[in-house]
């Protein structure tokens, strides 16, 4: 059974132990891709450079119907994300939302030092970032992107097709489809170690890691979520998941659910590798762009041993060692910042308005977030045009 498939898919009899034929079931997704993605990117890469995706943004603001003349493929998969399922509830996806918004600043501490490391961990899982150049490149860019990304789709109505949360969605399944596509050209794609490129068991662990992840970080912080807010946030990030291009069967119906498959995905996943540490370096190193006076310097030296700091508390000190994340006295402090989160949530829920007050003072962190980023023009979301230099 192993032998049907990739290498990087370890520790099955275990796995089989734990999760029963559920591990077979997932096990296929590495092969798997996401057709219309593919097809659209083809589609725009024969026509003269830049007209597909022109013609791709007008159908993100107008649909299908407002680019008549577009090919086929990319008015399909328009057609496609336009089409809301019956299980996707806008009030739900809205609840959902304000979870992160509530979290504020830490919800942004857990993206940065739990869900985005925890990607790179996957030694077969960070191949097409590594490939691509995304991060050790371009690892402001990619970040801002990361941070509009989530702040987009979290606010109210920003999965609502057409909305930007929806519209940046899509604009992100095409770029996978285009990394895809150059990896699949190029002679460096290890097929059989690593299955497909950006395959459909690796899109959908990206939807955990800005799902149940981000729910399981911010508890570690001490914020008190119900199972009812978990089950929201993850019915978001379903319907997020599902416009990205992820196959149905794949995704997580309730937070239990996607907890669960996050689990199983960690025990199959293997060890991190030497990309894995240097991705992890970058992201932290990333402190210092545009650091160039002395003061700048030491602000930007502070802030990665703090985002190190936290990182080892979100993931644990064996997957932190394997990353040569470094440990820090300053460690001993987190328990103090978690009972101060504690307290100020009990207080926020004991209040009249309180927590809607939450939700706008962490709306608008993420909009001075995203303000803060724009100030070096970095949300782009524009389809590659080439993998890093070997």
């Amino acid at each position: 059974m192993e032998g049907a498939y990739p290498s990087r898919y370890v520790n099955l009899p275990e796995a089989r132990r734990l999760f029963g034929d559920r591990v077979d079931r997932v096990g296929p997704f590495l092969w798997r891709t996401d057709p219309a993605g593919d097809a659209a990117v083809e589609s725009i890469e024969a026509l003269p450079k830049g007209e597909g995706w022109r013609l791709f943004e007008e159908g993100l603001r107008g649909g299908a119907r407002a680019i008549p003349a577009a090919p086929a493929a990319l008015r399909a998969l328009i057609e496609e994300a336009e089409d809301v399922p019956p299980w996707v509830d806008w009030d739900t996806c809205t609840r959902g939302g304000e979870v992160f918004l509530r979290a504020g600043v830490l919800a942004g501490m857990v993206l940065g030092a739990r869900s985005l490391v925890l990607g790179y961990a996957s030694p077969g899982g960070n191949k097409p970032l590594v490939f691509s150049g995304r991060l050790k490149e371009q690892a402001t860019r990619r970040l801002n992107e990361t941070a509009r990304f989530v702040q987009a789709v979290s606010r109210p109505g920003g999965m609502r097709p057409f909305a930007d949360g929806w519209q940046i969605t899509l604009k992100v399944r095409l770029i996978h489809a285009q990394v895809r596509r150059m990896l699949v050209k190029s002679d460096r794609w290890n097929e059989r170690a690593w299955g497909a490129p950006v395959n459909q068991h690796d899109m959908a662990g990206t939807t955990l890691l800005f799902s149940v992840a981000i729910l399981d970080g911010l508890r570690r912080l001490g914020m008190e979520l119900t199972p009812g807010e978990g089950d929201d946030y993850t019915h978001l990030w379903r319907w997020v998941g599902r416009v990205i291009g992820v196959h149905p069967d794949i995704l997580p119906t309730c937070e239990s659910d996607g907890m669960r498959l996050a689990k199983l995905i960690e025990v199959t996943m293997g060890r991190p590798d030497q990309d894995s540490r240097d991705l992890t370096r970058a992201l932290f190193d990333a402190s210092f762009d545009g650091a160039v006076t002395p003061a700048q310097v030491k602000e930007a030296h502070r802030k990665a041993t703090f985002g190190r700091l936290v990182c080892r508390e979100l993931i644990g000190d064996a997957l932190a060692d394997d990353l040569d994340v470094p440990r820090s006295t300053y460690r001993y402090a987190l328990p103090m910042v978690k009972r101060i989160v504690r307290r100020i949530g009990r207080v926020t829920k004991r209040l009249p308005f309180a927590e809607r007050g939450a939700v706008a003072v962490g709306a608008r962190y993420w909009d001075r977030v995203v303000e803060i980023g724009l100030q070096g023009a970095t949300y782009e979301f524009t389809l590659p045009e080439r993998l890093a230099a070997a």
